[in-house]
């Protein structure tokens, strides 16, 4: 571990996501010429998860291995491999499991989500989930194992949707039930919604909307009512849980545990620390922000733009920040693209087929050369403080 001066500020940030990163690097550009300021980086594994692309690892394809340590080459950034396991937000202070404690000035809490498999019986026990590239590349090789049979994705949200869809595509053999109370694509315009289930039924996708799961068993899962639907694997995609080391650190957390933030991202209670991405629960002139990459990439960059007018004395000025599109891939061959108002409402333009596919893959490809151009260029990312709709950096965040 590095040595501090007695001037030393101590930037620590937990979670190295879209949005941890985002911080960590647009952070360091910001300060790299202050000797007085060291950022710490704090990550469970040293690779980066594109968690947009889980789906494909899913069903077995290769995505490229992004290493964490090596995109933060030059940039003076400290990275700690390791689980948080306790904040102490009155000693600022962050407890790491190998037990190791580090102290902060200025802590950026970015752990994110993971799938919410408490709420129903037996998820736990016998599904699958795509919080990681390891949970994904297991049940990838489940599927790989299978000759013939039934898969349940549980959940008809849009991971949920993209999981349906890559799975049938990839593994035509098998067939695949996508099972959730709402319809899928339920938060699109009506073209869009209407492509989203095409494209499912020529896929061989089986959609059973206003399905509540009740229990999940290891050949089977039980549905509201009493019917079951054979399952050979189960995949879970519905609702997601933040982890509970701000709750239980006293922060003034919301009723999923996301912490409480004013307009600038700082935590109501705890004024030394920010909150973004799923992590944090921000509420903009709509409403509060809701989880994607969409959102996470902009609260990353605008907490380090504030992190860093502290540093030099001045107030940090509000988040503003508007919707932009519902970027949903169908396998590898189709897509659809739903263009949003600022409050994540659908417009009427959609775009599907061959576009779609491009587009979608535009935007959600890798962010590295977005965190190299962060490294040399930090103000090219601050581009919210006009707010409105999202910009042409959140899509290429997205």
């Amino acid at each position: 571990m590095s040595t501090d001066t007695p001037t030393t500020h101590r930037v620590v940030i937990l979670g190295a996501g879209y949005a941890g990163l985002s911080t960590a690097i647009n952070l360091a550009a910001r300060t790299k010429r202050r000797a007085d300021v060291q950022i710490t980086l704090v990550n469970a594994e040293e690779r980066f998860v594109e968690r947009l692309r889980l789906h494909m690892t899913a069903t077995g394809q290769q995505l490229a291995d992004l290493n964490i340590p090596e995109l933060l080459t030059g940039t003076g950034i400290e990275f700690v491999r390791g689980w948080v396991t306790a904040l102490d937000a009155d000693a600022q202070t962050v407890r790491i499991d190998d037990k190791r404690t580090l102290r902060y000035d200025t802590l950026v809490y970015g752990l994110g989500s993971v799938a919410d498999t408490s709420t129903v019986p037996g998820v736990d026990d016998y599904a699958y989930t795509l919080d990681s590239a390891r949970d994904a590349t297991t049940f990838a090789q489940r599927l790989n194992r299978l000759d013939r049979g039934t898969v349940v994705v549980g959940g008809s949200g849009l991971t949920g949707v993209e999981a349906a869809a890559e799975i049938a595509e990839q593994h035509p053999h098998l067939e695949v039930v996508l099972l959730g109370r709402h319809e899928p694509g339920a938060t699109m315009g009506p073209k869009g919604q209407a492509y989203v289930y095409d494209t499912l039924d020529r896929l061989g996708v089986r959609v059973r909307s206003g399905a509540e799961v009740t229990k999940v068993l290891a050949n089977f899962v039980e549905l509201a009512g009493g019917e079951s639907v054979s399952a050979d694997a189960v995949l879970w995609t519905s609702g997601v849980r933040v982890s509970p080391v701000a709750d239980l650190a006293g922060l003034t957390v919301d009723d999923t545990g996301r912490i409480v933030t004013d307009s600038t991202l700082r935590s109501t209670s705890h004024r030394t620390i920010y909150a973004i991405g799923d992590a944090a629960a921000i509420q903009q002139s709509y409403g509060v922000i809701h989880g994607t990459c969409q959102s996470g990439m902009p609260t990353g960059v605008h907490a380090a733009i504030s992190i860093a007018r502290e540093l030099k004395g001045k107030q940090p000025k509000p988040f503003r920040f508007g919707y932009y599109h519902m970027p949903v891939s169908l396998g590898r061959k189709d897509a659809v693209i739903q263009f949003t108002k600022a409050d994540d409402t659908p417009r009427r333009l959609v775009l599907t087929g061959r576009k779609a596919v491009w587009y979608k893959e535009t935007v959600s490809s890798a962010p590295w050369p977005t965190f190299g151009r962060m490294k040399k260029y930090p103000r090219s990312a601050s581009v919210w403080p006009r707010g409105g709709r999202a910009n042409r950096l959140q899509v290429g965040a997205q």
